[in-house]
């Protein structure tokens, strides 16, 4: 029992000794680089916003911030790679909505969006677009789904990938208004893009940010988006919502998130940093011209937003029987 006794004591001592040391840790925080891991291959959305605060967040804390690049099996080898890392603050995770939609798109995707995770911040949004080729029938909205309706299983619509966020938001809109368009996958934004402008594809769902040149310069039709708002750079492109298809709404988010276990000083150290380079004029209208929405939140809401969109998008694939390509 003495001994039993004794090992408790040494225990009790070594945990208290060890969160102290965490804690003096996060004081001092930050003392080294910090990596912004991005599970994309360089130049994509991610990247774009990655970089825009990490060069604000290197200004403002004094320290380098590093952007590496972990793209492979759907973001899923970057996301696996941050939730097994130390949760010191110096790795973190900015990543799209892939974080929300692929625990309901594997079976395994090695990794809990909720209990490996510490989130941080929402810092931008991209709002999903249906974009047509010129030569399309329809020109806005209603024609579009009153040509949908009207010829059911007759066209096809590209999309970055199955189970991208452009591709559920088809799916939800498909759902909500029993639609039949016949999904065609591509690699990527970019592909995606291009079967629309070669009119290989008539129809395409896609993030903001890729098709703002096309659409401005009349290669593209943009249709309407499925975000809650317009976007400044295409103002005069409606929403679903106030065309009148209430329920189909569906934006590709960025989130940053550190290991579950990071102290919550850091968190809340990093939260204050990247809001207030949000808060930035300038970076703020380098964000929105690109095709974001620039949000403000506190991890608490970053929190509670990943649980929703993980059981909107969980409800979409469970409902369209949505397999990963």
């Amino acid at each position: 029992m003495k001994i039993f006794n004794r090992f408790l004591i040494i225990l009790g001592i070594t945990c208290f000794s060890f969160s102290l040391n965490i804690s003096l840790r996060a004081q001092e925080y930050p003392n080294r680089p910090i990596k912004i891991v991005i599970p994309y291959p360089p130049g994509g959305p991610s990247d774009i916003v990655g970089r825009l605060l990490g060069q604000a967040l290197s200004e403002s804390l004094g320290k380098p911030v590093i952007i590496e690049s972990k793209p492979g099996a759907a973001a899923n080898i970057g996301m696996q790679f941050v939730a097994r890392s130390i949760p010191d603050g110096y790795t973190l995770l900015l990543v799209s909505s892939n974080l929300v939609i692929n625990p309901n798109l594997y079976a395994n995707p090695g990794y809990d969006a909720i209990k490996d995770f510490a989130p941080i911040i929402m810092p931008a949004g991209s709002p999903n677009l249906i974009i047509v080729h010129p030569s399309f029938p329809a020109k806005n909205i209603q024609e579009f789904l009153a040509l949908i309706k009207a010829n059911p299983g007759k066209y096809d619509f590209a999309s970055p990938g199955g189970g991208s966020g452009p591709h559920l938001s088809a799916e939800l809109l498909k759902l909500k208004l029993n639609l039949s368009m016949q999904h065609i996958p591509f690699n990527g934004g970019g592909p995606a893009l291009q079967a629309v402008l070669g009119n290989q594809v008539p129809i395409g769902f896609s993030t903001l940010p890729p098709a703002i040149a096309q659409v401005k310069s009349g290669k593209l039709v943009s249709i309407a988006f499925t975000s809650s708002s317009r976007s400044p750079v295409l103002p005069d492109t409606p929403t679903l919502f106030e065309s009148g298809v209430p329920e189909v709404e569906g934006e590709t988010l960025q989130f940053i998130v550190a290991p579950v276990g990071t102290p919550s000083v850091i968190i809340q150290k990093l939260n204050l940093e990247f809001n207030k380079a949000l808060s930035n004029p300038e970076l703020q209208a380098r964000l929105i011209n690109a095709g974001y929405f620039v949000y403000n939140n506190s991890p608490e809401q970053t929190a509670q937003k990943i649980r929703l969109e993980l059981d909107k998008w969980g409800a979409v694939i469970k409902a369209g029987k949505i397999k990963p390509d």
